[in-house]
């Protein structure tokens, strides 16, 4: 019955073996995105907050840091010749793009709300706490964005 529920829904038809390998890809993945993520957000936040920048402008900073790193992360380890460069960034672009979009969202607006960004110096432990609850907020919130990408070959295996 749950077969011709997803047939007449107009659902791809999975098998038990192909839905665990799609899991197994999206977490690979969102994992991956999120390490290249991390680096970027990380240098953004204590950026702006030693400097004592308002939360928008750290915001900012962070997320052209996050995905400077994020395409980094998925560009170099695949990259042999420099030649190869365009090819590999038009092969990765919209899947690295739409998955760090959404983990910068999600990390900026939950480290804004828990007091990350208006901490008075990277030591104080509220910084680091927020910053802790802002990446397992992304892994959260950017896995369903991977899974859906992976599952509609929109992302392949990373690198």
């Amino acid at each position: 019955m749950r077969r011709l529920g997803k047939h007449i829904m107009g659902q791809p038809i999975q098998k038990e073996g192909q839905n665990r390998s799609t899991n197994q890809l999206a977490v690979s993945s969102t994992i991956h995105c999120l390490k290249g993520c991390i680096v970027g957000e990380v240098v953004g936040l204590i950026v702006g907050v030693t400097l004592d920048w308002h939360p928008l402008q750290t915001a900012i900073v962070a997320t052209i840091l996050a995905y400077i790193s994020g395409f980094s992360f998925a560009l170099l380890p695949s990259m042999k010749h420099v030649r190869q460069l365009t090819k590999l960034f038009k092969a990765i672009w919209l899947a690295e793009a739409i998955s760090i979009g959404v983990m910068e969202i999600v990390i900026n607006l939950t480290d804004y709300f828990v007091g990350g960004m208006e901490a008075n110096s990277i030591l104080e432990p509220i910084f680091w706490n927020s910053l802790a609850v802002a990446i397992l907020a992304g892994f959260v919130l950017g896995y369903p964005a991977n899974y859906l990408m992976v599952k509609y070959r929109i992302r392949q295996k990373c690198p």
